[in-house]
C-alpha cells in the first residue's frame, strides 16, 4: 500500500504548531460523543456499507497460489526498515509486511476502511479519532496487536523514522491508550479532518520486538509484521522472496477477500533496464510496467506476443498524474529569480521530443494535479478569485491575468522564437552574452548548472535540452549516477536541476506540506525538492489541509495550483492517463479496473 502524504511547520502568518508524543495513559478529557463505524470518507459518505464483504474491484473466488517475479531496476538495498531515512529499502517491504489500522479503497477519492482496527471514533469536529482494535489483529508470531503497539508505532515513527512522519502528523498533541483494544489520538488543529484517515494509514510495529533492538540499526535482520506476508529468502542487495502467510489473521475480511493472491512474491534487481526488459521477454520475471514510450511502441512485439504467451495492454486510469517535472533547486544562486527558471523553460522542444522520441504517446503536463478536476485552467475566478485576492499583493500579476502554460514550439518559427523570448527574459534578469557566454552583468559569473540523473534511457530527453541552452550560452553539465547516489544526493537537496516525479491522490491533504511548505526547506529527506519558502504558498497549503468539503478543496487547490505555476519552479513534462503494463498469459486480472489503476496484489495465476 502507497503511503498518502505529509507534515507541518510554521510561517509568519499562521500559529506554531507543536508536536507532542509523551507517554500518555488513562482517558482522556471531555470531547464531543462519536459513535462507532466501519469505516470514513474524507468528504461525504463511504460507498461500501459495514457489511461489504469485498471491494467491488477484485475477484473474490480468486484462486491462492504460484510465484509472481518482478525485476526493480536499482543498484541493490541494504536495508528492511523502510521507515527510516538511512539506506535503501527492499522493495516492497511496506507493502506486505505491515498491516495498518484501515485499508484505503481504490474506487472512491479518499475512502478507509478497517484492518486492524475494526472500528473509528471521530466526532464531527475531527477533533480526535479513536480506534477500536480487532480481537483476531496478530502479528506474525501470534503475539495480540495492541494498542500499546499502535502508540509506540506513532512515538518510533514520529522521533525515529523519516522525517515525513513528524510533518505527517505534526497536528496530533496526544495520544492515550484507553485500554488493550482501543486508542486515541487527539489534535492541536480541529481544521485536519484528514488526520483521523491519515492514521488509520499508519504502519503498526510490534513493540515487544522493538523493545531490545535498536530501530534505525537492524539491518538485514528479517523485521517482525503483521501482513499478508513475511520475508523468506533473499540474497542481500540482489533478490528478495516474500511468502504469503497461510494463517493470515486478515484473510477473510472485507478489505482484504481476493487479495494477495500469490504463494510468492519475488523482487530481482537489475542495474540496467535494457536487460531487465531482455531478462521479461525471455520469461525470467513475470510482470513489468514500461516506462519509455519507445520501449513500448518498438520493443513488445514478436511470437511470443503474437500467439498470446505475453500481453501488453495499455490499462486507462483516472487517478492524478501528478507532475514530472525537470525541478529547480531554488536553494542555488543561479535559480533564485523566477525570470532565470521561467526562461530555461523556453528551452524545451516537448514538441520535438514527443514527436521524435516518443512516438506522439504524450500529453504536455500544464498542472501540478494533472488528469483531474483538481487541475487550475483558464483564468481564476468565482470562488477561487477570491481565494487568490486574499493575497493579492504577494502574487505576480500574472495569476490573474495570464492563463498558465509551459512554453510550445509548434508553428513557422518553433524553437528559434522561443530561445528570443529566452534571451530577454534573461536580460531583464541581469545577464547578458559575453565571449559566447550567458554572465551576470554584475558578478561575471556564467550561468552554469548540472542535471543529475540516475537513469542513462533519461540522457535522449536531456541531451537536446542541454544543445537548445548552449545556444543560449548556457554551459549545462549532465551527471549520471547509480541510483542510490542519486537517492542519497537529492535527499540532502545536493543538485542544481533533477528529473522528478510528484504524484498526487485525488484528495490532497497533509502531503502538500511535505512537497510545498517552507517548513521543509532545510529538512533533509523531504519532498520540497524546489526549495519553495513562500508565505502565500504556506497559507495555501494550510487552507487546502483545512477544506470543509469537496467543492472548497477543489477551489482551494486549484489556487495552490496556479500560485505553483507561476512560480516556475518546475519546467513541466508529459503525462500518459494509462498504464502500460505486460506480462505473461499465466497471470490473471480481475474484470473490474479501479479509477486508480489496475493493481498487481489483486491478480492471480492460472495455470
Amino acid at each position: 500500500m502507497t503511503s498518502k502524504r505529509t507534515a507541518s511547520y510554521l510561517t509568519t502568518l499562521l500559529t506554531s504548531i507543536t508536536l507532542m508524543t509523551g507517554a500518555t495513559t488513562g482517558f482522556a478529557e471531555e470531547a464531543p460523543a462519536a459513535e462507532p463505524r466501519h469505516g470514513i470518507a474524507m468528504h461525504g459518505e463511504t460507498s461500501y456499507p459495514a457489511s461489504f464483504e469485498h471491494f467491488d474491484y477484485v475477484n473474490p473466488d480468486a484462486p491462492k497460489g504460484g510465484t509472481v517475479k518482478m525485476a526493480v531496476v536499482a543498484n541493490g538495498y541494504d536495508s528492511f526498515n523502510p521507515f527510516d531515512i538511512r539506506g535503501i529499502a527492499a522493495a516492497g517491504i511496506n507493502t506486505y509486511l505491515y498491516d495498518t489500522l484501515m485499508e484505503s479503497s481504490d474506487d472512491e477519492p479518499f475512502s478507509v476502511y478497517g484492518l486492524i482496527a475494526e472500528s473509528i471514533e471521530t466526532p464531527e469536529d475531527r477533533s480526535y479519532v479513536t480506534f477500536n482494535l480487532r480481537d483476531e489483529a496478530r502479528f506474525h508470531d501470534g503475539h495480540p496487536i495492541t494498542a500499546e503497539d499502535v502508540k509506540f508505532s506513532f512515538d518510533t515513527l514520529t522521533t525515529k523514522g523519516h522525517p515525513f512522519f513528524r510533518n505527517y502528523y505534526a497536528d496530533v498533541s496526544k495520544v492515550t491508550v484507553e485500554s488493550p483494544a482501543r486508542v486515541r489520538f487527539d489534535f492541536s488543529d480541529t481544521t485536519n479532518r484528514e488526520l483521523p484517515l491519515i492514521l488509520g494509514q499508519m504502519p503498526i510495529l510490534p513493540a515487544h520486538y522493538w523493545a531490545d533492538r535498536e530501530f534505525g540499526k537492524n539491518g538485514l535482520n528479517p523485521p517482525l509484521g503483521s501482513g499478508p506476508y513475511r520475508i523468506g529468502e533473499f540474497e542481500a542487495g540482489r533478490s528478495i522472496t516474500y511468502e504469503r502467510v497461510e494463517d493470515y489473521w486478515a484473510k477473510d475480511l472485507g478489505v482484504r477477500k481476493g487479495r494477495f493472491n500469490f504463494d510468492q512474491v519475488q523482487y530481482d534487481y537489475y542495474t540496467d533496464d535494457t536487460v531487465a526488459l531482455e531478462a521479461f521477454k525471455a520469461g525470467n520475471f513475470d510482470y513489468r510496467i514500461e516506462t519509455s514510450a519507445k520501449n513500448w511502441a518498438t520493443a513488445y512485439s514478436g511470437p511470443k506476443f503474437t500467439d498470446g504467451q505475453i500481453i501488453a495492454e495499455a490499462i486507462e486510469h483516472h487517478r492524478p498524474t501528478g507532475m514530472q517535472a525537470f525541478v529547480f533547486n531554488t536553494r542555488k544562486k543561479m535559480f533564485s529569480d523566477s525570470r532565470v527558471r521561467q526562461a530555461l523553460a523556453y528551452g524545451f522542444d516537448f514538441e520535438w521530443a514527443n514527436k521524435n522520441l516518443f512516438y506522439g504517446q504524450y500529453t504536455r503536463t500544464d498542472s501540478y494535479f494533472e488528469n483531474s478536476d483538481l487541475a487550475s485552467t483558464g483564468l481564476p475566478e468565482g470562488r477561487e478569485l477570491e481565494i487568490l485576492n486574499q493575497f493579492r499583493e504577494q502574487l505576480p500579476e500574472e495569476v490573474f491575468t495570464e492563463a498558465y502554460a509551459p512554453p510550445e514550439t509548434d508553428g513557422q518559427q518553433g524553437l528559434r522564437k522561443n530561445l528570443r523570448t529566452a534571451m530577454e527574459l534573461l536580460k531583464s534578469a541581469g545577464y547578458e552574452i559575453k565571449n559566447r557566454k550567458m554572465v551576470n552583468v554584475e558578478t561575471g559569473e556564467p550561468l552554469a548548472f548540472e542535471i543529475l540523473l540516475f537513469q542513462k534511457s533519461f540522457e535522449r530527453v536531456v541531451l537536446p535540452f542541454k544543445n537548445n541552452l548552449q545556444k543560449l550560452g548556457i554551459d549545462v553539465t549532465v551527471r549520471l549516477v547509480d541510483s542510490n547516489q542519486y537517492i542519497q544526493r537529492v535527499r540532502e537537496f545536493d543538485f542544481d536541476m533533477i528529473t522528478q516525479v510528484m504524484p498526487q491522490s485525488d484528495s490532497p491533504g497533509n502531503e502538500q506540506r511535505e512537497y510545498w511548505h517552507s517548513s521543509n526547506v532545510d529538512a533533509n529527506g523531504s519532498r520540497n525538492y524546489m526549495g519553495i519558502a513562500d508565505p502565500v504558498v504556506d497559507s495555501l497549503v494550510n487552507m487546502v489541509i483545512q477544506a470543509p468539503d469537496r467543492e472548497e478543496l477543489v477551489q482551494r487547490v486549484h489556487a495552490l495550483d496556479r500560485v505553483l505555476l507561476h512560480g516556475h519552479y518546475v519546467i513541466p513534462h508529459w503525462h500518459l492517463a494509462q498504464d502500460r503494463v505486460a506480462y505473461w498469459s499465466h497471470l490473471q486480472r480481475p474484470e473490474e479496473t479501479p479509477k486508480n489503476g489496475s493493481e498487481l496484489n489483486n491478480w492471480w495465476i492460472s495455470r
